[in-house]
């Protein structure tokens, strides 16, 4: 597998950094009682739409740019660094759903929107415990004549207020399947989740026989998953990349006792580790984008992986980045404290890093068995 990033790829991501620091500002989140609204999160997903982000995954066909993993990381990690407060990854998901499961005559209507910039998605999977991987015990689904209906509860679903449709993971008898539900139909209620990460949108969606479309027969959550842990790694490694870089820059700037507070040791030990899992972390997610994208059997071992060393080692991160700026890095003013609570948020999301780790031993185990 080739780890070197194309020229492509660092135009991309070049591109995507340029953009995201001349519209992305967190400043309307630094007082008490912010939300996402008030950082423009409506309107940093029209400017988003207008970049092809929504369609970066979509083949062309479709009106989609056609990329593949390894692209996808370059965007969302500067989506990560910037903490940038937009329905992107919850629009994510529900693509990548829509593309794995959905059948021809569903992809031809509704991927195009996507991709334009005229719809957003969300993929509800969870349940209120936080279990993704079924049985859905809170969400069945019934046929209804010729028409299907949903009746249940979905937490913790990313970007569902923002979203139009809804992808939603319901119990079929004993089997889990996938549905398409629109959320402006009767039936839809949405509600926000208490999110302590005020840079991301997280509802509760409440299903009382609303009207659904299956996406197919199979249930392609697995192979989703896969995608939005790659999603997830990628945040956490430009996030604490991002945070090491201004912790070392201020440790360079704050003096204390007349010497920059960088020159004590114990400062630069906290700086080297950072230094050392910011690297390990950015290792794992290019390599677990690579196997993704050539769809190597290794693929989910890596993204499980790739999650679970960077949720933890960006967590840490973030934490000793408000420990090196002191009482400042406690305040509201700083923006410390959005990345440390975007990092312990993922950090939980789609599976603590024990669920990842037991499944990297479960899936190692098989590798060598077989």
């Amino acid at each position: 597998m080739n780890f070197s990033l194309s020229d492509d790829h660092r135009l991309l991501k070049d591109s995507a950094k340029t953009f995201l620091d001349a519209e992305i500002s967190l400043k309307p989140l630094l007082v008490p009682g912010a939300t996402v609204r008030d950082a423009g999160y409506a309107d940093n997903w029209a400017k988003i739409a207008q970049m092809g982000w929504a369609g970066l995954l979509i083949p062309e066909e479709f009106g989609g740019a056609g990329l593949g993993c390894i692209d996808l990381i370059m965007i969302v990690e500067e989506l990560g660094r910037t903490l940038t407060p937009s329905p992107f990854l919850g629009t994510l998901l529900g693509t990548l759903a829509v593309m794995k499961g959905g059948g021809a005559a569903l992809q031809t209507r509704i991927l195009p929107q996507v991709a334009a910039g005229e719809i957003a998605l969300a993929l509800a999977v969870a349940e209120t415990d936080g279990s993704e991987d079924g049985p859905d015990r809170e969400t069945a689904a019934e046929p209804d004549g010729g028409a299907w209906r949903i009746s249940g509860r979905k937490s913790f679903v990313i970007d569902a207020a923002a979203a139009q449709l809804l992808v939603v993971a319901a119990r079929v008898g004993d089997e889990r399947r996938l549905f398409l539900v629109d959320a402006r139909k009767p039936g839809v209620e949405v509600g926000l989740e208490p999110w302590r990460d005020i840079t991301r949108q997280v509802c509760t969606v409440t299903l009382d026989r609303a009207e659904a479309e299956p996406l197919g027969d199979a249930d392609v959550w697995p192979w989703v998953r896969d995608r939005a842990l790659l999603a997830l790694a990628a945040e956490n490694a430009a996030g604490m990349r991002h945070v090491l870089d201004v912790t070392a820059t201020y440790a360079r700037e704050r003096v204390a006792f007349g010497r920059p507070i960088g020159a004590y040791q114990a400062i630069k030990h906290a700086l080297a580790d950072m230094l050392g899992q910011a690297e390990a972390s950015a290792a794992a997610v290019l390599y677990a984008a690579g196997a993704l994208a050539e769809e190597a059997p290794r693929a989910p071992l890596a993204a499980a992986r790739a999650k679970a060393y960077s949720s933890d080692a960006y967590v840490e991160a973030a934490h000793r980045s408000i420990q090196i700026f002191g009482a400042i890095g406690f305040t509201w003013e700083m923006p410390n404290h959005l990345y440390l609570k975007r990092a312990r948020a993922n950090a939980e999301m789609f599976g603590a890093s024990r669920e990842h780790r037991s499944r990297v031993i479960d899936l190692a185990r098989a590798e060598l068995a077989a």
